[in-house]
């Protein structure tokens, strides 16, 4: 089981358990959690209608501050984007997913309010970088 110590690390930690129970409330299914290569790692791969989603998760904890304020997703940067490619075509080899699987690359912005003990997800499907 991956460790998380760092302030960054424990505010991701969360915003990962947040969007697996959004997901699951999505009727989607968590097939895998942190899948790991040395190359990279993906946050959540799940299934739904048949599609595997391959997930990346960017939180940030806000304290009287608009969701507006700044864009979490921001951070996932064509580099980190080619990582969890690299990484999702590993895992569909390593697995022997059928070729014809259909799948894609999804982004979840978690924003947790740790004054109102709230939060928000906000997503971006079939990310592609040109």
């Amino acid at each position: 089981m991956k460790r998380f110590t760092s302030k960054t690390q424990k505010t991701g930690e969360l915003g990962e358990k947040i969007c697996v129970a959004f997901l699951q409330k999505t009727r989607f299914e968590i097939i895998e959690q942190n899948y790991t290569k040395s190359f990279g790692e993906i946050d959540i791969i799940a299934v739904r209608n048949s599609k595997l989603h391959f997930i990346e998760v960017k939180s940030i904890k806000l304290h009287k501050v608009s969701y507006e304020t700044y864009n979490p997703a921001e951070n996932f940067t064509k580099v980190k984007y080619l990582k969890v490619w690299k990484t999702a075509k590993a895992y569909l080899a390593e697995k022997n997913v059928s070729p014809e699987t259909s799948w894609q690359i999804d982004l979840y912005s978690i924003y947790i309010d740790t004054e109102n003990n709230h939060h928000k997800v906000s997503k971006i499907e079939d990310v592609v970088f040109s």
